[in-house]
């Protein structure tokens, strides 16, 4: 087989090895964020990232989790045989930013804000507190980007005055690039240099620090890009819930994110959904979440992503002739 070089030299050029220090995206992460490039750690996504805090959980004690929550951390957390239970998280909240609940019965606490998938923003002065409290606290921010006004409460301007504190995040929510695989924690340097020696060479792509460096490099960009998404959010959450709210049989939750929860309920008790996710999947191409995966949910609870408008509308004509037991 011929090399790519000799078909094109720049071919050969823009496929060289990935720089292992991604010191490009940092320097730009830097930028953004107003701290040292050493502060920051570019991750094949998140999830890369969710693995090696949760290694270092494992050497400090038991972890607590919200129930419901993102079932990455309980994975990541039985990958290196650590302890952890839950704590349940009452279902009643609402759109705006509130006290978050914790339990003092571990040494390590795992934070998502806003919190998936309850769509729940964590106000940060209730979130400060923890830090004198757990030996770790791992924040994840990856929705944080999409909120409006939730940057106010994110974590990221503390990490230099606390050792104990990790905050992930990730490009792919707020551009749409989960394919990229690309993020970033943020945490003291003598931490991150400690994961750097547990990750696999070149563990990111030159194509995903290209396109994350390209994504964040110009900051007037960046910033009109949030708030074109912020401006999505609101139009769309506001008319989205407000139609399934009037659906029969479901109740919907407010939501500070790009996606809402609806549960299944006549009144009296939980009815299950999976009638409902199963019909507009096979009948109309809609595939909405599957909360069984999430722990403290059943078939009762589904989560859906906002879309367009267009989208959005269609969604809401399948999802109102399954319930009523119709094509349109």
């Amino acid at each position: 087989m011929r090399p790519l070089s000799a078909y094109s030299p720049c071919i050969a050029e823009r496929f060289r090895y990935p720089d292992p220090l991604a010191y490009e995206y940092r320097e730009c992460l830097s930028v953004l964020h107003d701290l040292p490039p050493d502060y920051f750690l570019a991750g094949n996504g998140a999830a890369e990232l969710i693995s090696w805090a949760a290694r270092d959980a494992a050497n400090l004690g038991s972890s607590v989790l919200l129930s419901p929550g993102f079932a990455d951390y309980e994975r990541a957390l039985k990958c290196w045989h650590a302890d952890y239970h839950f704590i349940p998280l009452t279902l009643n909240f609402s759109s705006h930013s509130q006290p978050f609940p914790y339990s003092l019965s571990a040494d390590v606490i795992w934070i998502n804000n806003p919190h998936n998938p309850t769509g729940q923003l964590w106000d940060r002065k209730s979130l400060e507190p923890l830090l004198h409290i757990y030996k770790l606290v791992i924040v994840d921010e990856a929705f944080l980007p999409i909120v409006p006004g939730g940057e106010s409460e994110s974590l990221v301007p503390l990490v230099a005055d606390y050792s104990n504190l990790i905050v992930i995040r990730s490009l792919t929510k707020l551009f749409g690039i989960a394919g990229v695989r690309l993020g970033y924690a943020v945490a003291h340097p003598e931490r991150l240099h400690r994961w750097f020696s547990w990750r696999d060479p070149w563990a990111v792509n030159s194509l995903a620090l290209a396109i994350g460096s390209r994504l964040i490099r110009d900051q007037r960009f960046y910033h009109r890009w949030c708030t074109t998404v912020h401006q999505w959010v609101a139009r769309e959450s506001y008319w989205l819930t407000s139609k399934l709210d009037s659906m029969p049989g479901l109740r919907c939750y407010p939501s500070s994110a790009n996606f809402c929860l609806i549960r299944g309920f006549d009144g009296r008790c939980d009815v299950s959904l999976v009638f409902l996710r199963e019909e507009l999947e096979s009948k109309y191409s809609i595939l909405l979440r599957d909360c069984r995966s999430f722990a403290g949910l059943g078939d009762s609870w589904l989560r859906i992503g906002y879309q367009s408008r267009a989208g959005n509308r269609r969604i809401v004509r399948a999802m109102r002739a399954v319930l009523s037991g119709r094509h349109y």
